[in-house]
Parts: C-alpha cells; structure tokens; sequence
C-alpha cells in the first residue's frame, strides 16, 4: 500500500498576471533583445553566484526528462524488481520522490501538452494522440515552459518525441525552444505498426528539417542513445549559462528497440532492456551536470507521460497494485512515477504524498526563474512548499479534473475520487506479447466513490457510506464544467481556447 495523506486546501482559482509582452516581434527585435540577454547571461557566473528569483533562492537551471507509457511501478524507488534503475534510485536518494504525482490525461500528446502550457488539454484543445494526419497543432499563442525561461535569458533545448503538431508553425523552435532533435510523433505511427498499416514513413528532424525521412528499426535502436548524447553536448556547451532542457525519451512506447549494449541485460526481458537504458541515460544527464560543476544549480524532473499500454503484455510496464492503465482515468492510467532532485534546495531522501501534477510545473518553473505568468488563464499551482518540503504543505488544488477528451470522467479532492458513468477500455483476456497486442473490450462503470488513502486500486465503491461527499464533488464538477467544457453533458467550458488549425499537409 502506497502511504498518501492528502488534505483539502485553497480555493480553485484561475492563475492571472499582468499582461506578458507579446509573443511575437519583428526578427530585427528579437536578434536585439537576444544579443542583450546573451550579453547579460555570458557576464556573469552561472555557478554557486546567481541571481535571486525570490526569498534565498538561486535561480535554477531546469531539466525535464519525461518518458513514454512507464508504470508507476517501473522504477526501483517505486518498486520494480526484475530490473535494476540504480540512477534514478540515486536521484531519488538525493532527492525527493512524489507518490501521488498526476498527468492531465493518460494518453501522449494531450499529457505532453499540459507539461508544457500548464494547463488542462482540454482547455486548450491538444486532445489525444495527434497522428500524421492531424490538422492540428499547440496554438502559438500559448506560452510553453522555454518561453518562460527565454524571459530569463535562458538556452532552451528539446530532444526526443514533440507530439504537439507536425506543421512548422507547432514544431518546437516556433514554440520557444533554440535546438530540436527527435520524432514529432510516436514512434509506433510507422508503416512497421502491427495491426495497422495506415501509416506512412516516420520522419526525424533536427531543428526545423526533416534528417531522415524514413526512420527503420535499425535507426530506433539508436533513438535513446541519441537522444542523451544531444542532451550531454547542450550541457557541455551551455553550462556557463542558465538552460532549461527537455529530454522526452520515445521509449518505453512500443515499438520496444534497445542499443547493444543493454541488449538481453535485465531480468525483465526487453522491457527491462530499455529501462536500464533509460536509467543509463539519466545517469549521463546527471553526471554531465556534475562534471560542469552545476549539479547543485540544477533542478532535475523525471517522470512519465501516462500510465503502461497494458494491451502489450511483456511489451508493457507494470502500474503496481493500481487498477487499469493508459488510456484510462483509473489510478494506473493517470498516477506516474516521479522524482525530483535539486541539491541544497529539495531535501535529500525523503518523500511527498500530496496531490502535484505535471500543469503544476509551469507556474512553478515560472517562480522559480522570476518569470512573468501569461495572460491567460492556466490550472497548475505553485507547488515549491511540496518541493522543498516546506512543513505542514498541503497540495494547492481544492479540486483535481480526470479527463479523456473533453469528457470529465472523475472528479477528486483531498482522498475522495469520484468516478461519473463511464465506459473505459480493458483486457479480457491474456495481454499480447513480443510486440503484438490483444483487443481491448470496452468496460463500464457507473457513479462511484473511493478513498484513495485506503483503497488506491479503486476496489472498493463507497457512495452510499458517504452522501455528503458525493454532493460535494459534484458541485466541484459543476465548477469544472462551467470553466472547461464536458462532452457527456454536453457543455462547452468558457475558459477553452482553440489550437492551430491547418487545412493542408506540412511543408517544412
């Protein structure tokens, strides 16, 4: 049993600064301001000596490392056992572990989304899984987390999987980020897909252009190593200023590929290759801080875009004792793993049991760097006194939203969720195996009630115990509603702001 001890505070409010200045400016007054804010970050030591972005702290810089459909159980910290991730066990031993750490929604592109703006995804449209074919894409009028941090004269980089549009004008450096290198999609939205053959070739970029058009099983064994040899380079250059880096593993997502030398390596078969792997890559993230003398200056995240594709059997992660996964609003699909490390600023060892989620990591990030908030409205709170370990923290949120889509599924506050009828995906039968899936059936549930401090696998339905908090979540949902929109009650939300919208395929 997991310990969790959530208590209800705060009011739900819409976060609202001052007006930021506008996102876009003539490319004259951009290459100005860029030379002053190199010319102020490079005259000055970024090490031990930083300025302050409030009460005694320096400023940060920030690094992300966000994987794809790993468990809540696929870490050692978090209790995986067929395979070893003695990096991050060492980041959480230096750090701080959170248990009860949430995404927006349990599917790729829609969490990835939140990360970066902040927000619910349904508030801003970026739903689902976007595909080659989407017409879609982040709308640039949102300000992600490396428009906060250019604010501040920060280096921004991105490697791995994007997921927020394919058209230029959704590709990272169009949305804040100086250096890009990775896939824009998942890595399965390739002619290789085992149950469908719709898809065309899948493409690599680095900045803005396509570097190979046709990425092949031999190219996937590579991605991770890639990827972390990208992120070692942009410390090593960019060390002596502040950066924020954002390393979006494609694995664990299927297709499974692993390099040789983690090749056979667990005791988890190929899934547990590819964690080792990306343990490994960690570790190399981590000692290349260490190595530029910046590891106490750095605040470093890691944790999952949702829940295992549990369809994938010995292809799939584990979420421990939590019901469901992916693609789900039960604990296995929402609920990740999630550690965080900032020597001298987050307490080493120890651990949080309050309500965070990834939209929180926005206006935190923004606290942190001394940046200004959009003008618009986001749903993340600040949660450094949960970070830092402030004594007494209790989670910012009066209420947490579960949605899939635009459908409010589940609605919580404090320990008590609950469920509204919904229909969810799950096995019947035997998962599938060595890459190959079996069928999900569609289940149901109807209104129910859990204590997630004494039942998080969400077994025991207990809405008749409890009248008064049933009713009291359903005003709360109400609430969320009104803000932002319910397809089962068919009411769209004040607060929703449309994505980009494309008529044509990309050209880059």
């Amino acid at each position: 049993m997991f310990p969790i001890t959530c208590v209800s505070t705060g009011r739900h409010t819409e976060i609202l600064s001052e007006p930021k200045q506008k996102k876009f400016m003539s490319k004259s007054t951009q290459f100005i301001l860029c030379g002053l804010l190199f010319f102020t970050a490079s005259t000055r030591s970024f090490g031990q000596e930083t300025q302050q972005a409030g009460d005694d702290r320096p400023v940060p810089n920030i690094v992300i490392i966000f994987t794809d459909d790993q468990g809540y159980a696929d870490l050692g910290c978090f209790g995986a056992t067929d395979f070893q991730t003695p990096h991050i066990d060492q980041m959480a031993e230096e750090g701080r572990r959170f248990t009860n750490f949430y995404v927006s929604q349990a599917v790729c592109g829609a969490s990835r989304a939140s990360l970066l703006t902040g927000c619910y995804a349904n508030r801003i449209g970026m739903l689902g899984a976007p595909s080659h074919s989407a017409r879609h894409g982040i709308n640039p009028d949102e300000v992600l987390v490396p428009e906060l941090c250019k604010q501040k004269g920060f280096r921004t980089a991105m490697f791995g999987k994007w997921h927020l549009g394919h058209h230029l004008q959704s590709l990272p450096l169009r949305n804040g980020f100086d250096e890009y290198f990775g896939l824009p999609y998942s890595n399965d939205m390739w002619p290789y897909h085992p149950t469908s053959k719709a898809f065309p070739d899948l493409p690599l970029y680095e900045g803005n252009e396509i570097v190979n058009p046709k990425v092949t099983p031999d190219d996937q064994v590579f991605l991770t190593t890639w990827y972390t040899e990208k992120a070692v380079d942009f410390i090593d250059r960019n060390h002596a200023s502040p950066f924020f880096l954002y390393v979006a593993h494609s694995m664990p997502h299927v297709p499974l590929f692993v390099s040789d030398k983690f090749e056979g390596k667990s005791e988890q078969g190929l899934y547990g290759d590819v964690i080792s792997e990306i343990d490994w890559s960690v570790g190399e993230i981590l000692q290349a801080l260490k190595r530029n003398n910046i590891d106490r200056n750095t605040l470093v995240i890691f944790t999952s875009d949702n829940g295992p594709w549990l369809s994938y059997g010995n292809h799939a992660g584990s979420a421990g004792v939590l019901r469901e996964g992916k693609g789900t609003s039960w604990e296995g699909g929402v609920r990740e793993p999630c550690v965080m490390r900032w020597p001298g600023q987050i307490p080493a060892g120890t651990e949080c049991h309050e309500l965070a989620s990834t939209i929180d990591l926005f206006p935190t990030i923004a606290d942190l760097i001394g940046a200004q908030l959009p003008d618009h409205p986001i749903d993340g709170k600040d949660i450094w006194p949960l970070m830092s370990g402030e004594e007494n923290a209790r989670t910012p949120h009066e209420y947490y939203c579960y949605y899939w889509g635009n459908h409010l599924q589940c609605i919580r506050s404090g320990p008590w969720k609950l469920h509204f009828p919904h229909s969810y995906r799950s096995l019947k039968d035997q998962p599938g195996k060595d890459g190959t899936p079996s069928a999900y059936y569609q289940a149901k549930t109807g209104l129910a009630l859990y204590n997630l401090d004494t039942d998080v696998e969400e077994q025991n339905d207990i809405k008749e115990q409890h009248p008064e908090i049933v009713e009291q979540l359903k005003k709360y949902a109400e609430q969320a509603r009104a803000e932002l929109g319910d397809s089962a009650t068919k009411v769209k939300g004040s607060g929703y702001r449309d994505p980009a919208r494309f008529e044509h395929p990309p050209s880059h």
